[in-house]
């Protein structure tokens, strides 16, 4: 137990620069305090209890404003930045070393029984206010950019942004050949825009049909017969 509290501690130094000592991260941190909340929530909610570890998930709610049931699965290096807001799901699984921001939603969709919730992978980073919803598996080393609203599966090694979320860069190649996103890590304010480069893509055609129209034109101008 202490050990991975100790990793908590340490995985907040890794990911936040605004972090300066131990006793600010015990003290100040939100999403630490909601993940050592969760762990004793959910292995109350494995014993089969059901009221006090939802009581508990309550309690995290109203502290620190990260709503995470008890049922759900939570790996080791879990990082909550800021965390307001932050809602996970009973049937969610969130793999190693992942990293959420304020805002982001791990949902599920109606009202179906059984696994409703996303699987996260390991060394996944989701964004401010991305919404990742429904029965899937989001891949390993996969990057969600803010805003996003994800609803099918995510392969391994990719970047996805948008609504509905779309896959630009795999295996650290971005889709559109725009190299300047290839690394993105933690940097998930730095994303390819699909909607900016489709419109710069159709700007390329228009110019290149205007310009074999003005040729045709010329074509037709110079010839005697026409």
């Amino acid at each position: 137990m202490f050990n991975r509290i100790r990793r908590d501690i340490q995985v907040v130094f890794e990911r936040d620069p605004a972090a300066r000592s131990t006793w600010e991260v015990i003290l100040c941190y939100p999403g630490f305090h909601a993940i050592l909340m969760h762990r004793v929530a959910h292995r109350l909610y494995k014993k089969g209890l059901i009221l006090l570890p939802r009581l508990i998930s309550q309690f995290n709610r109203f502290w620190t404003g990260i709503e995470i049931h008890p049922g759900a699965q939570i790996g080791e290096g879990l990082f909550i930045d800021h965390g307001m807001g932050v809602i996970i799901g009973e049937t969610a699984e969130v793999g190693n070393n992942v990293t959420l921001y304020q805002g982001v939603t791990l949902g599920g969709t109606g009202k179906e029984k059984g696994k409703r919730h996303p699987t996260i992978g390991n060394n996944v980073v989701i964004g401010t206010g991305a919404k990742v919803l429904g029965s899937f598996k989001v891949g390993d080393n996969v990057r969600i950019g803010a805003g996003s609203v994800v609803n099918k599966p995510v392969p391994s090694n990719t970047t996805v942004i948008g609504v509905p979320g779309r896959v630009v860069v795999r295996d650290g190649v971005n889709i559109a050949d725009v190299d300047a996103y290839a690394a993105i890590d933690l940097h998930h304010e730095i994303l390819p825009d699909p909607v900016a480069e489709m419109l710069i893509c159709l700007q390329r055609n228009i110019d290149r049909l205007e310009h074999r129209i003005s040729q045709l034109e010329g074509e037709v101008d110079g010839h005697k017969d026409l």
